[in-house]
């Protein structure tokens, strides 16, 4: 059976891979754009990170141009526009396609795990604490969702 510690995923914050360190943890895995109506949730997925990373929760964001053209910037510029705007501190990896031919592979068992296109920017999948997908959730779930919450507690 895969699991998450299978993969590899550049950061771009470091020069390291992103899934090394996540052994152990429940991960919430977003695919994410600074240029879409629901960018706002980075607030609420860095406000998440921040009060349940010391549980062993940590967010994982993953941009993807191929909703609107929505993340259209180089690594340096969505670094930036994270850490600028959303002071974010969760890892962020590398650009990736979450659909089609040329889909991660991250993506391909995330799509396995739950079937199915990813809809939009920031639909969301937790991941528990031995790496096996326990849910997914449609892009317009807030970070502050109380179901959302509930099963973030549940896996903790």
């Amino acid at each position: 059976m895969t699991m998450l510690q299978d993969f590899s995923i550049q950061s771009l914050q470091t020069d390291g891979d992103v899934i090394a360190g996540l052994n152990g943890q429940v991960v919430l895995a977003v695919n994410v754009a600074s240029k879409c109506g629901l960018t706002p949730h980075y607030t609420g997925l860095q406000k998440l990170y921040a009060e349940l990373g010391e549980q062993g929760f940590i967010v994982v964001g993953f941009p993807c141009n191929q909703f609107g053209a929505q993340e259209p910037g180089t690594p340096d510029e969505i670094a930036d526009f994270c850490e600028t705007n959303y002071s974010v501190t969760f890892p962020i990896t590398e650009k990736i396609e979450v659909n089609g031919d040329n889909k991660h592979a991250i993506y391909a068992w995330l799509q396995d795990a739950f079937p199915g296109d990813i809809e939009w920017n920031f639909e969301k999948f937790l991941i528990n604490r031995d790496g096996e997908v326990i849910k997914r959730y449609p892009p317009q779930t807030t970070p502050d969702d109380a179901v959302l919450l509930q099963d973030i507690s549940e896996a903790l």
